[in-house]
């Protein structure tokens, strides 16, 4: 965990004002059509921050219509080089790493970030994507085809349309980033429904985007996800939970068969063989599960440790777990801030109960901390076996699980037997050993002594039904281009 107190990280910003609390469309702020307003809270103080414009049927129409009009044959946005579009989001870096202390402030007070983390790692990686995918603007291209006959075949990489990006609570910021950057590298326009939770950084960005006059809709707390299912031509949505994710993916068949791209959380495998480098295995363990309370959606929420070194392993990761300070997220020397919300909060107290019922042995935490916020106490347990629910559910909070495990063949088959498949982690020094199990475990991201690192140029992802789509790299820019092949007849083609 980054410490609040390194000497780069400039102190937060007091008495932080919101500025931005309407609706975006089409470059403008407007009011709900509705008139209503939702509450937003800060979830360490479970204070009001301010009220925000709640988006509706009505309102989703208008942002689809300007989308869609922006998205015309021979408007400005589809007639402008794509080196062009390049140079806005270059611009859009620019912009964001300008205001990245309001944001990383923001960040922090409505998400429960820690404010080093959030100005570090979550305004880091956008600023890195953006430019990432800004490079990439006039870089997507097709082939010419040698094909049979006299015609001249060529390719071609074409917007889709009209994106819909369903963003999560857990990291507002970047996965706004991660949605908006690649589709408007490719042409597309979009429109943003961010998690009614944690709808001010994107409210924000919506404010830069019109400096630069990129072009985006916005649109605050839809309360239906059916009011779109015929307007939206592409709909990309990242972390929400898998009952939802299939009843829009229902939606989307049932309607116009439009794409979707989908990203639902995993149970993610972390396995450390009793060669590993300890020290290291243990911390890249503790932080792939505890970082950001345990609100990731990779994160290694199924820790099995090799039989001989278990219980030194358990020993160790509850003394690494105790020395977390709780708190405000804005404090200097603070390592945990609290979880989302009261619901989540909740649960993940819920889920700790049904480890201790099921038999798992309670090593440190298992309760509430504090009087005020949605904090929860860094919990470790070990014990655990595979059909425990805090071995098959996924928690998103800060509760570890150490389970024992004998040989590989046991261990990959445990592994991979969960409907999930986004990430795991191998520890070893045993590169065969390392390469062996990687290529047989059923996730979409594999970290080889280490855990949780990603970064703009790799492909992101999941298996079964963890999803399907990727993010990130070129793979991800993939997602949002239809591929158009046109073959020309002439009169005699030469090699």
């Amino acid at each position: 965990m980054i410490s609040p107190g390194a000497p780069d990280i400039p102190a937060p910003l007091a008495n932080l004002k919101i500025q931005h609390t309407k609706i975006f469309i089409n470059n403008e702020w407007h009011d709900s059509v509705s008139g209503k307003k939702f509450p937003v809270l800060n979830p360490a103080t479970e204070e009001v921050i301010c009220q925000v414009e709640e988006g509706d049927k009505a309102d989703v129409d208008k942002a689809v219509k300007a989308a869609r009009q922006a998205f015309q044959i021979g408007s400005p946005w589809r007639t402008m080089d794509a080196s062009e579009r390049g140079r806005l989001l270059y611009k859009l870096a620019e912009l964001i790493e300008r205001d990245r202390l309001l944001l990383a402030t923001m960040e922090s007070i409505n998400a429960g970030k820690v404010f080093a983390n959030a100005y570090l790692m979550d305004l880091g990686g956008c600023i890195k994507a953006l430019q990432y995918c800004a490079g990439w603007a006039d870089k997507i291209h097709g082939q010419t085809i040698p094909s049979d006959g006299n015609l001249f075949t060529y390719t071609r990489h074409e917007p889709i349309g009209v994106c819909g990006q369903i963003i999560p609570w857990n990291f507002p910021l970047v996965m706004l980033i991660w949605k908006i950057a690649p589709a408007l590298s490719c042409g597309n326009t979009v429109i943003v429904k961010p998690a009614e939770q944690t709808p001010l950084t994107a409210l924000h960005v919506a404010s830069l985007i019109k400096e630069v006059r990129l072009l985006t809709a916005t649109v605050r707390k839809m309360r239906s996800p059916n009011s779109t299912q015929e307007a939206l031509l592409y709909l990309l949505l990242h972390n929400v939970p898998l009952q939802v994710g299939k009843l829009i993916k229902e939606a989307a068949g049932k309607s116009n068969l439009k794409r979707v791209t989908l990203e639902l959380g995993g149970k993610s495998p972390c396995i450390v063989f009793a060669d590993a480098d300890l020290d290291s295995a243990i911390e890249f363990a503790h932080q792939g599960l505890f970082y950001h309370q345990g609100q990731c959606c990779v994160a290694a929420s199924r820790l099995f440790v090799e039989e001989s070194i278990y219980d030194e392993f358990v020993r160790r990761s509850v003394e690494r777990a105790q020395k977390y300070v709780l708190g405000n997220p804005l404090a200097s020397g603070i390592n945990q801030g609290p979880q989302i919300d009261k619901e989540q909060h909740d649960r993940i107290l819920g889920l700790i109960e049904s480890g201790k019922k099921e038999g798992a042995k309670l090593e440190c935490g298992g309760g509430r901390w504090g009087n005020k916020g949605f904090f929860v106490q860094p919990t470790v347990f070990s014990n655990v076996t595979d059909e425990m629910r805090i071995a098959k559910e996924e928690i998103f909070g800060p509760v570890q699980q150490i389970m024992k495990f004998k040989s590989i063949d046991d261990v990959i088959k445990r592994a991979n037997n969960t409907t999930y498949g986004l990430a795991a982690g191998v520890f070893t020094k045993d590169l065969d050993k390392a390469l062996t199990v990687s290529s047989a475990l059923q996730a979409g991201v594999v970290w080889v002594n280490c855990y949780m690192l990603l970064s703009a140029q790799c492909p992101f992802g999941g298996f079964k039904m963890s999803g399907n789509g990727r993010e990130l790299g070129e793979y991800g820019l993939r997602e949002y281009t239809e591929l158009k092949t046109v073959a020309v007849k002439i009169s005699q083609k030469n090699s």
